[in-house]
């Protein structure tokens, strides 16, 4: 019998319709034991905090008189912001819409005028809503600046009126930012945690000895693990999606293929990352508890799905960069809240293919056809 040593799309296509079966089959997974809480308890004791006491905001001065400036350095001396000073309004809405700050304040050029003649002066506070209660901190924290100010500058008879307004989320609903997040975290799932069980379930039941012995390449057997659960992620985005516009009208306004381009990248990763796990493992127990520790968890709490990343130590904010769903989070709520801005998505996008074809490289150097 001649053995074929090329790459054989029949073998593929029949591995991978007994992948389908044996997922039909065997759908569950491993109960989570202690290790999950112990990780918990650290996430939620060093990498999370709720306070937003170094908010990033815009301040455009378009008034250079000496009580706009003196209201500007208000607002840099304010402990509470991490303020950026520009007199072009286009530069900081730039900064704002790609998500490098979450608010901006806008002194008009009659500010000084309309103050000094004892009217009302106007200026303009503008929160990223995409951040609920980044949102809400920023709208606070700018009030409680200027009545400061106006007290200690000017006297209390000076009268100045804020108009606040709030984009990409003006109802500042958190349902229309945690559903979207939420998107990523259940990729991770389905990505790291199913995939990491594929090869460790062969281990244990036996049947890669079997497999070792046909004539299948390794370069078959990795794309027969990985495109099943590719589909049945890119399934599991459509239904997600579907789900959060339609049945809890959220809105969309980007673009479907650049969300779904953006999904076959992060579940590259997440698949790569998961059949890592997995033939390293040789442990459907080991490798759940492996996935979630280094997948799903970190997915969920440090991606800034729920949680702001600038409020997190600066060492947790390093490792951040190396989590797929952290780009994937952003890239997903720009996608539903703000648009297509590709600005930010390009550099996502990068970064998670980085990530991707590290794991793959690692996936295909670590499959050998032995059974040591």
């Amino acid at each position: 019998m001649i053995v074929s040593h090329s790459f054989s799309l029949m073998r593929l296509i029949a591995f991978m319709y007994k992948e389908a079966i044996q997922i039909v089959r065997d759908p569950s997974t491993i109960m989570i034991a202690f290790i999950l809480p112990l990780l918990m308890l650290f996430l939620f004791g060093y990498g999370v905090s709720l306070d937003a006491n170094q908010i990033r905001i815009g301040l455009v001065l378009e008034d250079t008189s000496p009580e706009a400036r003196s209201l500007g350095y208000a607002f840099e001396k304010c402990t509470y912001f991490q303020t950026k000073v520009g007199i072009n309004r286009k530069e900081i809405e730039d900064d704002l819409t790609s998500g490098r700050i979450r608010g901006m304040v806008v002194i008009p050029s009659d500010f000084s005028v309309n103050l000094l003649k004892n009217q009302p002066a106007f200026l303009q506070v503008i929160a990223d809503g995409s951040e609920t209660n980044t949102a809400s901190f920023v709208e606070n924290y700018a009030d409680g600046v200027i009545e400061d100010w106006l007290e200690k500058d000017l006297g209390k008879n000076a009268q100045i009126i804020a108009e606040t307004r709030v984009w990409y989320n003006s109802e500042l609903k958190s349902r229309n930012v945690l559903l979207p997040g939420s998107i990523s975290v259940i990729m991770s799932l389905i990505g790291t945690l199913l995939t990491a069980l594929v090869v460790a379930r062969e281990w244990e039941r036996g049947t890669m000895e079997a497999i070792m012995s046909t004539p299948i390449l390794i370069s078959e057997l990795i794309l027969g693990k990985l495109l099943p659960y590719f589909i049945l992620g890119m399934v599991s985005m459509v239904i997600c999606v579907a789900s959060a516009a339609f049945v809890f009208d959220v809105p969309f306004v980007g673009s479907l293929f650049v969300l779904f381009l953006a999904t076959a990248v992060f579940l590259l990763a997440a698949l790569s990352q998961g059949l890592l796990i997995s033939i390293m493992a040789r442990n459907q127990f080991v490798a759940s508890q492996t996935a979630l520790n280094v997948a799903f968890l970190p997915a969920f709490m440090l991606s800034g799905f729920l949680y702001e990343i600038t409020s997190m130590p600066v060492v947790l904010q390093w490792i951040t960069h190396l989590l797929p769903a952290r780009y994937f989070v952003s890239i997903i709520q720009s996608s539903f809240l703000a648009g297509t801005i590709w600005p930010q998505i390009i550099p996502n996008l990068l970064a998670m293919s980085c990530i991707a074809g590290f794991f793959l490289f690692l996936v295909v150097k670590k499959s050998v056809k032995r059974l040591d």
